[in-house]
């Protein structure tokens, strides 16, 4: 990266952090490499695959699309932040369960997009899912399983 570094200051996982950044540094990079942060992937890098998502301030958003100097003072919600202490998520137990993760790439993502969803519609149908999803890929499965984690979530955290 060329140019000088800035300092940026935001909240992830609940810990403030401030980060010594080159401005255009993907919030990807930052989050992996500066935060130690590995749970996002990097898929495809152009936003298609969902692999890398995380939220900011609520919105469910594909890392590798964010620069870095635009999460100033925003909260930031990794897939290392969706569980209580050693507490699983409702989504993270249901695809255990479920057998909605096979090789991994694309389960952080997925994962994320389902607590995004349940937070905004506690009790999705099956074609809103589906829709959800959209945005994230799995190369592995034919979404069944991943569906179904995911209304088996909702139906746990009534």
């Amino acid at each position: 990266m060329s140019g000088k570094k800035i300092s940026v200051t935001c909240e992830v996982n609940g810990e403030e952090k401030k980060l010594e950044v080159f401005p255009m540094e993907r919030l990807l990079d930052v989050l992996r490499s500066e935060c130690k942060l590995t749970g996002a992937k990097e898929g495809c890098g152009e936003g298609e695959c969902g692999a890398c998502s995380v939220l900011i301030d609520g919105q469910l958003v594909n890392s590798c699309l964010v620069p870095v100097i635009q999460v100033q003072g925003k909260n930031i919600r990794t897939i290392e932040g969706i569980a209580n202490d050693d507490t699983l998520h409702p989504v993270q137990k249901a695809f255990l369960q479920c057998g909605g993760a096979q090789c991994g790439i694309c389960t952080p993502g997925m994962i994320i997009a389902a607590v995004n969803l349940l937070e905004n519609d506690p009790h999705p149908s099956r074609e809103k899912v589906i829709e959800w999803l959209g945005g994230n890929l799995c190369r592995c499965t034919g979404y069944m399983k991943i569906v179904e984690s995911i209304l088996q979530a909702a139906e746990e955290k009534s």
